[in-house]
């Protein structure tokens, strides 16, 4: 089934084609209308130097005026192979169609809307024969079952002859074109965007990459820039000045040589604020006593780092480089990768 997308813009256009996989684009007047296109013709020059395949409206109210316009069409630059002339059915519409392919120039007879119609113009040897669904459901017809017939048509009598299911509102209608069994569908791109969706197809991705970064993620990939360090010498305001501004809820503390002796958390900070009060934000580093935290290297896999944390019922542990602390990994960053829960 070709699938084609149903746009004049051109923003939506360069998009939907990068997926290399469109058959061709249908725009109409009022598209054209709608995003303010002041000179037609060079916006349809400009179109068919995009896609593989443009369908355009031949207008007229005579079948000689729609074949002259398609004719001027070509003489401006379109190639009439890679050119698809849209016709309204109509009895001119039909005496249209027949001219055109006459002349080896591709047809889209569009507007259809009865099985009667779309006999007229497979008859009339049309390249595409474009039933709107969406326009019929809105007054309450059988669209599906109109298009299901046309489709029977087409087999049955052998006609050389593309159903193309239009007027698309919703990812449904495509999944009922499918069904159906047309040859072409032509999709607006805020309901092509949403063919691969699917939640459980996101949470199953999700899971995937998520294991997938747990097993081969490096903790220096997520730790953050800040290293809130401090020295013995510094005091507990400056702790705490250093917290607030890296965002984590500890710092590591650092002899003169740079070594890690420690760490110094907000949960010591509450505790200790407890027994001393104000007075306690005069203390030092030195004040107080510490035991070696525990800690992982930046070139450790992020499955460590998780582990460790369950394991030892931290929120913090501190990444070490040369045995030197280079910043620290907090819960809330592995939670936001989705690796711990």
């Amino acid at each position: 089934m070709e699938l084609y997308l149903d746009s004049v813009n051109l923003k939506e256009i360069e998009e939907a084609f990068k997926l290399g996989t469109l058959a061709g684009l249908t725009t109409t007047p009022t598209f054209m209308h709608r995003e303010g296109v002041k000179d037609v013709d060079a916006m349809m020059l400009k179109l068919a130097g995009i896609v593989p395949v443009l369908q355009v409206e031949a207008l007229g109210k005579t079948a000689e005026e729609v074949l002259k316009e398609a004719m001027r069409l070509v003489s401006i630059g379109l190639d009439p192979k890679k050119t698809v002339f849209k016709i309204p059915v109509s009895l001119e519409g039909i005496r249209a169609c027949k001219m055109l392919r006459d002349k080896g120039l591709l047809v889209n007879v569009h507007l259809i809307y009865t099985l009667q119609q779309a006999y007229m113009a497979a008859n009339a040897g049309a390249t595409y024969i474009c039933p709107l669904v969406g326009r019929l459901q809105d007054q309450g017809h059988d669209a599906l079952a109109l298009v299901e017939q046309c489709v029977d048509m087409v087999m049955e009598y052998g006609y050389d002859t593309k159903v193309m299911f239009s007027s698309v509102r919703h990812a449904e209608h495509v999944r009922n074109a499918i069904t159906i069994g047309v040859h072409t569908v032509t999709v607006p791109w805020n309901v092509m965007k949403k063919l691969t969706e699917n939640n459980f197809t996101e949470l199953g991705t999700k899971q995937f990459y998520d294991h997938t970064l747990l097993l081969t993620g490096k903790v220096s990939d997520v730790i953050r820039e800040e290293n809130p360090l401090v020295s013995l010498t510094d005091t507990v305001l400056d702790a705490s000045l250093k917290m607030t501004e890296s965002g984590l809820g500890a710092v590591s503390v650092v002899d003169a040589a740079g070594n890690l002796i420690g760490i110094f958390t907000d949960g010591t900070l509450r505790r200790a604020l407890k027994e001393s009060g104000k007075s306690l934000l005069d203390k030092h580093m030195s004040d107080f006593t510490y035991t070696m935290p525990v800690s992982i290297r930046a070139d450790d896999v992020l499955e460590l780092a998780a582990s460790l944390i369950k394991q030892h019922k931290i929120d913090n542990l501190v990444v070490l480089q040369d045995e030197k602390p280079v910043g620290m990994l907090d819960i809330q960053d592995l939670v936001k990768l989705g690796i711990i829960g």
